[in-house]
């Protein structure tokens, strides 16, 4: 058992917070790796305007998967807690009442995203060019949610009891087929843009299979006796009143970026596929900051459940030391690499030149932008759920607020949607840490 759980309640936390990140930034590179693949093959052997079709369903793809992975986060809180807390018949009551949870909240979600993709996507001005085709994407991704809610909460089960490698593993295993699968689909069977939709869901469902296996045969929390396999409601009760929150932290985020996202289409394919390829990097850049805040968010679980604040605020403390190492290094890259990024994703100079200038734009605000990950982290693992909400609803009102009048202003123009996420990040950084700093979540548990 001890080979497949980690106990982060004893050791200097700068180092647990490190071994247990540094996997998972692997694994979510990977996963953003997979994500680059599908728009630069399609970008390549389909055209820009195919990209576009991609980039216009990013929004709304997030705003129906969101909800399932924010349960999911919220259902690894309280196993870590339990875990923390020494209870181990409460870890395996929670992994069953979950899988309860997860599969009717993917079931719902998959229906309604595949149901409603062309009226969300006109709604929210998808130019005609390319309407059609970003509905069938966005339909072939909603078919594939439960595929996805399946890797995503094993995967929040194992990191909530320290395991952070065998995600990791079952991660790369899919961006590898998903690559092939990618070039297969698009370049050899010449399926355009459905292919890419495809190949991504067929490896993520093998992913969640294979890691689901994985933790049956090989983590003892798995093995369920037949009582911990009946409902109990006051575990449902707290995953739902924890992951809620966190699911519409999510999609509220997910919801700012579809509105942001009509703005963008509002300026057309050339527009939208730089905004696409801006995206996609971003997201890259995005994923160290998500693989801390995760690991904060376990640390900050296990240490709650087992009543050491004093070790919650030194891994804070040490999260937010190792987020500003990071964001220094990569500000060079995105100051001066801008060009060269851009070109791996299309080949119009238009294009490539937009991207160019607005990742410099937004790299300057790559510290607040960590900062959200850290707070957040560990205001979620101490069970802030009402933080949750905040946050989604800063996020939210951030884009909703800057994105369309920053446009209109004359010398800003088209730039005002990166310049809107950028100061979206400064205001959203700013609260989080501003709520640690109030102390509210040591009474949260």
């Amino acid at each position: 058992m001890k080979k497949y759980v980690k106990d982060m309640t004893v050791g200097k936390p700068a180092n647990l917070l490190l071994s247990f990140m540094l996997p998972m930034v692997l694994g979510n590179v990977f996963q953003q790796l997979y994500n680059l693949v599908d728009s630069m093959i399609v970008g390549k052997y389909v055209g820009s305007d195919a990209l576009a079709a991609v980039g216009a369903t990013g929004s709304l793809n997030f705003l129906f998967f969101s909800l399932c992975g924010g349960l999911s986060n919220g259902i690894g809180i309280i196993i870590s807690q339990h875990f923390g807390a020494g209870n181990e018949s409460g870890v395996k009551r929670t992994i069953a009442n979950a899988t309860y949870i997860m599969a009717t909240a993917a079931i719902l979600m998959g229906v309604l995203g595949f149901v409603t993709a062309k009226p969300l996507l006109a709604f929210l001005n998808t130019p005609d060019n390319i309407l059609d085709d970003s509905a069938m994407y966005m339909q072939i991704m909603c078919a594939g949610v439960v595929a996805v809610a399946l890797y995503n909460c094993v995967s929040a089960m194992l990191r909530a009891l320290g395991d952070a490698k065998t995600p990791l593993y079952f991660l790369i295993f899919a961006s590898i087929l998903n690559i092939v699968l990618d070039l297969v689909f698009v370049n050899v069977f010449h399926w355009g843009i459905a292919g890419a939709g495809w190949a991504t869901i067929i490896s993520q469902f093998l992913a969640g299979i294979a890691s689901l296996l994985f933790a049956l045969k090989k983590n003892l929390y798995f093995k369920l006796e037949r009582e911990q396999l009946s409902f109990d409601k006051e575990i449902t009760r707290r995953c739902v009143r924890m992951g809620i929150p966190l699911a519409f932290q999510s999609s509220l985020i997910a919801i700012s970026c579809v509105i942001l996202q009509s703005v963008v289409n509002s300026f057309g394919s050339v527009v939208i596929a730089a905004f696409t390829a801006t995206s996609r990097v971003e997201q890259l850049v995005q994923q160290p900051y998500n693989s801390l805040g995760m690991a904060v968010s376990t640390y900050t679980g296990q240490n709650i459940g087992a009543g050491k604040l004093d070790r919650v605020k030194k891994g804070f403390r040490a999260g937010f030391l190792i987020m500003s190492i990071f964001t220094f290094c990569m500000l060079p890259l995105a100051q001066f690499g801008g060009n060269w990024i851009m070109k791996l994703f299309v080949d119009e100079v238009e294009v490539i030149e937009m991207g160019t200038t607005a990742l410099r734009l937004t790299s300057w605000f790559y510290l607040p932008l960590g900062a959200i990950y850290v707070a957040r982290g560990l205001l979620n693992g101490a069970g802030d759920a009402s933080f949750a909400f905040i946050n989604g609803v800063c996020e939210m009102l951030g884009r909703i607020c800057f994105a369309k009048p920053f446009t209109m202003i004359p010398k800003v123009g088209v730039w005002g949607v990166w310049l809107a996420t950028a100061m979206t990040w400064f205001v959203t950084g700013t609260i989080s840490v501003l709520r640690y700093l109030q102390g509210k979540w040591k009474h949260t548990y």
